[in-house]
């Protein structure tokens, strides 16, 4: 009997030795992700693009750090598209599962809320898909955001409509009632008023929205030029069929960030025509990266074999912020938190997605998003010059 309890206390040893030594060997990322409700086509998104990155990295070996090869495990949760559940998941990754860092949630509103969690206890974010102001005006120094924020997208989209359609004059917007649609939605109206356009009507919808033709016939009475409306991908696919059975006229749409996807031309199929938007992120871009990838392209590429599709910016979005805190952890030499936040803030990080550097308030300040415009089916870049693939068009009323 003796004999046999001391094999298993033997056993029991090695198994824990094994055990700290995979966690001391390995990088540990919680990932609060939305993979049910509302928000759950957002999510699977970001999961394949953290999982890309993944599986590259761990087929290599790991991430150097120092003389250590550090093997990437990430812990996903689903917070079921619900703020507080994201809140919640997040101070059990850091308590319970005991993360070394953490990937925010998609976007602003939960970014915000969790940033807080991450704060207090002194680990850095990587927020993926969180592009609002409010998110960075909080004096924290463990939050580092991916996308620039949101006048990078209302004012080169602004700017187009008054150079190419100088008959507009009267602007609609419609918002989503939630943190990132509603800070785009007001940075539009400033837009739009600095540069002479007369706002004629705005108005909120709530979350889990489902029918807008009410908002819509307010909306056309208004007889606007210019057509905004914020969300994510269901409002989007939905605003913008109701708007044509409704007849809603202008001659420019702008719906952010909904063409975007593949799924919202092919949802709303000849009604995306001409339809701008901004993202920070599409396949037709070509860095040339320091990171795992090497450049967007090799990006795109590897996405296509692994998904079978080419990736939006919320799949790119999830990959990179992977590939950031990869460099910065391999700059540092260890994944010392301390020495991983300093790295981060110090910025200078050429990736796939585009070249990385971080404002004192975390957020990115260092490309410019590209504006899209959908012809024919297509995505089309409208705005830089140097990589337009198309002209900007006027939408046609309908």
């Amino acid at each position: 009997m003796k004999l046999g309890h001391s094999l298993l206390a033997a056993a029991a040893a090695i198994v824990l030795q094994a055990g700290i030594a995979s966690a001391q060997d390995s990088l540990r990322i919680g990932a609060p992700l939305p993979l049910t409700g509302a928000l759950a086509p957002e999510g699977a998104k970001l999961k394949q693009g953290y999982e890309l990155w993944q599986e590259k990295v761990n087929a290599a070996g790991g991430i150097k750090a120092g003389e250590k090869k550090l093997k990437i495990e990430l812990v996903y949760y689903d917070y079921q598209s619900t703020t507080p559940k994201a809140v919640q998941l997040a101070e059990k990754l850091i308590t319970d599962d005991k993360v070394d860092f953490l990937f925010s949630p998609f976007g602003s509103g939960a970014a915000k809320a969790v940033s807080a969690v991450a704060e207090k206890a002194g680990v850095p974010l990587l927020a993926s898909s969180a592009s609002s102001a409010e998110v960075f005006d909080q004096g924290y120094k463990n939050l580092f955001g991916l996308y620039t924020d949101n006048s990078t997208l209302s004012e080169p989209i602004a700017d187009l409509i008054k150079a190419k359609l100088p008959n507009v004059k009267r602007i609609a917007i419609l918002a989503r009632n939630d943190l990132y649609p509603l800070s785009l939605a007001n940075e539009f109206e400033k837009s739009a008023k600095k540069r002479g356009f007369e706002v004629v009507f705005f108005e909120k919808y709530p979350i889990g929205t489902l029918d807008h033709s009410s908002a819509l016939t307010q909306l056309r009475a208004a007889k606007p030029d210019w057509v905004v409306v914020t969300g994510y991908i269901n409002d989007l696919i939905l605003a913008r069929k109701q708007a044509g059975e409704l007849k809603v006229g202008g001659q420019a749409y702008t719906l952010i960030n909904g063409p975007a996807y593949k799924e919202w031309i092919d949802a709303v199929g000849p009604l995306s025509e001409n339809v701008t938007t901004a993202s920070w992120f599409h396949p037709i871009l070509n860095y040339k990266s320091e990171d795992v990838f090497g450049s967007t392209q090799n990006f795109v590429a590897q996405f296509k074999t692994k998904y079978g599709a080419e990736p939006d910016f919320t799949q790119a979005s999830g990959a990179a912020v992977g590939v950031i805190l990869q460099l910065a952890v391999e700059r540092a030499g260890s994944k010392d938190r301390n020495a991983v936040r300093e790295q981060l803030a110090k910025g200078g990080f050429k990736t796939f997605f585009a070249p990385i550097s971080f404002g004192a308030t975390g957020i990115a300040n260092s490309y410019i998003p590209p504006v899209y415009q959908i012809q024919q089916g297509k995505v089309q870049v409208v705005y830089p010059a140097d990589i337009a693939t198309s002209d900007f068009r006027a939408t046609p009323g309908n």
